[in-house]
């Protein structure tokens, strides 16, 4: 069993990682403010510090995101 002992190791253990996939779109305010509150949870309920949250925030354009077999795309033009 490796026991981790360097506290930079385990800092980095401690590292959690978010995927945030969003249709584009969103204001680069509201993307911020989403960080802030993600990272602010983590902090609170993991008790890692904000610097060892990582957030990566993937957008993805109306037809490359499907629900039912409907890509956004068709159902906003449908609407």
């Amino acid at each position: 069993m490796h026991r981790i002992t360097d506290s930079k190791q385990a800092r980095e253990a401690a590292m959690p990682i978010i995927e945030m996939h969003l249709l584009a779109g969103r204001s680069t305010e509201k993307k911020r403010n989403a960080v802030a509150a993600v990272t602010s949870a983590l902090v609170d309920t993991l008790g890692v510090g904000p610097e060892q949250v990582r957030i990566l925030i993937t957008e993805h354009p109306d037809e490359n995101f499907a629900v039912g077999g409907i890509t956004i795309g068709q159902r906003k033009q449908e609407a």
